[in-house]
């Protein structure tokens, strides 16, 4: 698995593609292919028996986002050390 600098939840531009220019926030990633899922990004239409059309985002290549922002870091819970009482 590789460690990609763009993480779920960081806002992305596509530099290159039918979607040049378009900003939105990374909604998935896929770090063996080297494929991200960007939101408004790559629409595609699909067919499902109970909801009928809907759109979807598509994968597009890692190589053809640039990074603007990046994704609010997670707070880490501590734990509280029980006090001894002598």
């Amino acid at each position: 698995m590789r460690k990609l600098k763009i993480k779920t939840g960081a806002r992305v531009e596509v530099i290159s593609g039918a979607d040049r220019g378009k900003q939105g926030t990374v909604l998935d990633l896929d770090s063996e292919a080297l494929k991200i899922r960007v939101q408004g990004v790559r629409l595609q239409t699909h067919f499902d028996q109970k909801d009928g059309l809907k759109q979807v985002e598509g994968f597009i290549d890692y190589s053809n986002v640039k990074l603007i922002e990046q994704a609010p870091a997670k707070k880490k819970k501590t734990k509280k050390k029980a006090s001894k009482t002598a």
